[in-house]
């Protein structure tokens, strides 16, 4: 059943496009992430493993979410290994990385989504008219720069 939320059915199948290459993305990087719970070997081995755990388990509850949102717009969130990798911004992560390469790189990947989903949002608020989306968004985005901000705590010498 479609939603009735005020909001113009062509602007929900728009926004549910959008979402599900969101959701696409925050997949990869949930999945890129427990690669690297998994398999990084390092002298702080112990410490990483549960930072690490910390970030897959508030990525996988940003991912309900998120798809969450896109059924309350009246459409199907994409839920395949096949879609997210069709719909998907973002490369998988490789094992073998050193802890500060693949830190780096799921920073890296954190700060891309903060800067698609701003855009997101202001696209929500400005072409959609969906002032619930735009929240939504905002909310996730704040979730991924707190993550960014501790990601980067571990590379102290991290260049701009």
């Amino acid at each position: 059943m479609k939603a009735n939320i005020g909001i113009p059915e062509k602007n929900l199948q728009e926004e549910a496009k959008m979402l599900n290459t969101l959701l696409a993305d925050e997949t990869v990087l949930y999945i890129k992430t427990r690669n690297y719970h998994w398999n990084l070997e390092s002298h702080s081995f112990a410490e990483i493993h549960r930072f690490l755990e910390e970030q897959y388990t508030m990525l996988a509850g940003m991912i309900d979410e998120l798809a969450e949102r896109i059924r309350q717009l009246g459409h199907y969130a994409v839920a395949t290994l096949e879609d997210y990798l069709k719909l998907t911004n973002l490369t998988e992560g490789q094992a073998g990385e050193t802890q500060e390469k693949a830190l780096q790189i799921l920073l890296d990947d954190h700060e891309t989504l903060i800067r698609e989903i701003r855009k997101m949002a202001k696209q929500a608020d400005e072409e959609y008219e969906d002032a619930g989306t735009n929240d939504f968004l905002v909310g996730l985005m704040e979730k991924h720069e707190k993550m960014a901000w501790m990601l980067r705590s571990y590379l102290p010498n991290r260049k701009s």
